[in-house]
């Protein structure tokens, strides 16, 4: 049976946060999860704006899960992506976590909203489904970030999440990517900047912000 594992692009040996980066999937599939597949590789860039967002005090680590599927209720990347926040939380206990995450990913990341580790998320063209419900918790900030002529997953129920979560007072961010499609690939540099920034922004001190 493949195992997940927790790898770290960015090392830093006392970070002011951590940011985790969760690739997407599939809806069903217990194939393990390899390096060159499409959802992986798609994530390395967004490691690199994350590091450099976080001007050396942002450390990046990056999930593969054990298994490419969500496979209904053995929500297997959410199964995985606990075990890396408490591998996180052993290794910086007390720091702030951030969660990067894209469509499977974003789903995971939506799911573990109402988790106090969780300072922000940055969900991009999240895999929203109809009985997901909105979670949250006091002090977090979240950034959707979905094209409009994605037709993977839906840019409107990503949006209804969206409402859903600021009507139960998370601070959130909407913002659509005219013309992208779901992966990502018409603007790629707003999708990396973008979601990059709003993670340091919003996981580091200001003071470190300016000094850096």
């Amino acid at each position: 049976m493949p195992a997940p594992r927790l790898l770290w692009p960015t090392e830093i040996a006392q970070p002011d946060a951590v940011v985790l980066v969760l690739h997407g999937g599939r809806e069903h599939g217990h194939d393990a999860v390899r390096d060159w597949q499409a959802a992986v590789w798609r994530m390395r860039p967004f490691e690199r704006a994350v590091a450099r967002a976080g001007r050396g005090r942002v450390a990046v680590a990056s999930i593969r899960y054990a298994v490419r599927g969500w496979n209904g209720d053995e929500a297997s990347p959410l199964v995985d992506t606990l075990l890396a926040l408490e591998q996180l939380e052993a290794r910086h206990p007390g720091v702030p976590v951030g969660l990067l995450g894209h469509s499977m990913g974003g789903r995971v990341a939506l799911h573990l909203a109402g988790d106090e580790r969780v300072g922000a998320i940055a969900a991009l063209a999240p895999w929203v489904e109809a009985q997901d419900r909105a979670r949250w918790h006091r002090g977090l900030h979240v950034l959707f970030m979905h094209g409009t002529r994605d037709r993977i997953t839906s840019p409107r129920r990503s949006r209804a999440m969206a409402d859903a979560m600021a009507a139960m007072g998370a601070d959130v961010t909407y913002r659509d990517v005219h013309g992208d499609v779901h992966g990502m690939l018409r603007q790629p540099a707003r999708w990396h900047r973008e979601s990059a920034e709003f993670l340091a922004t919003h996981l580091t001190r200001p003071q470190d912000r300016t000094e850096a």
